[in-house]
């Protein structure tokens, strides 16, 4: 039993590994189908991570797991495909953070996580865990998409990020409140992804453009 829980260990750090690498590609990268796919890689990696969590997992985790792969790496991925297609837009051309200063944004925000982990108060079955760092890198990767790109789905992709960002923070309680935990995260990421699509098809309609800095030509 503990060899088993200790390779789980070794695979959840593995994965949350995995999601620190997509928080880099997706900072690194013009392209918006690349931006989706890394964040719907990052969904389905986040999924799998209850399970491995909770070896002996109840229906609940098991939702949890299902909730985030069919949400974070399938639903949310497709609709933002079908608007980037909409638009006939496949490229992030003027961010106002440029990509390389992103990604050495994100790689310095990275190493802090890490430095700052060992001085929380975590308790010592996460001592050695990267959770915490991750969730931390994570948070930091999707403000900085919010924060440095100009089009609509790059700043959803940012805001889905730093929601799976929150997801991991949440996964330190999943063995107190397993449903508690995914409920709130879904219920905040489904709030706030229709009101961006609301936002989105309202510059589309106006603009026939997913460009957010058009916006500021709005006046009364």
């Amino acid at each position: 039993m503990e060899r088993w829980a200790g390779i789980n260990h070794q695979n959840l750090n593995l994965l949350i590994g995995l999601a620190i690498g997509l928080n880099l590609l997706a900072l690194s990268t013009s392209r918006l189908p690349m931006l989706i796919r890394s964040m719907s890689a990052q969904g389905v990696i986040l999924g799998v991570m209850p399970i491995l969590m909770e070896p002996h997992a109840d229906w609940r985790v098991l939702l949890v797991a299902l909730a985030t792969i069919g949400g974070k790496g399938l639903f949310i991925p497709g609709m933002l495909r079908r608007a980037m297609r909409a638009v006939r837009i496949d490229r992030e051309l003027e961010p106002l953070i440029g990509f390389v200063p992103s990604l050495l944004l994100g790689a310095g925000g990275t190493i802090a996580a890490f430095a700052l982990t060992p001085l929380l108060p975590l308790l010592a079955e996460h001592a050695d865990s990267l959770l915490v760092p991750g969730a931390l890198a994570t948070v930091i990767t999707g403000l900085i998409l919010l924060i440095g790109r100009t089009e609509a789905v790059a700043q959803v992709c940012g805001y889905i990020i730093l929601d799976n960002g929150i997801y991991l923070f949440g996964l330190l309680l999943i063995r107190a409140m397993p449903l508690m935990v995914e409920a709130g995260v879904l219920l905040d990421l489904t709030v706030g992804v229709f009101i961006l699509g609301i936002i989105v098809d309202r510059i589309q309609r106006t603009f026939d453009s997913l460009d957010t800095r058009i916006l500021t030509t709005l006046h009364e």
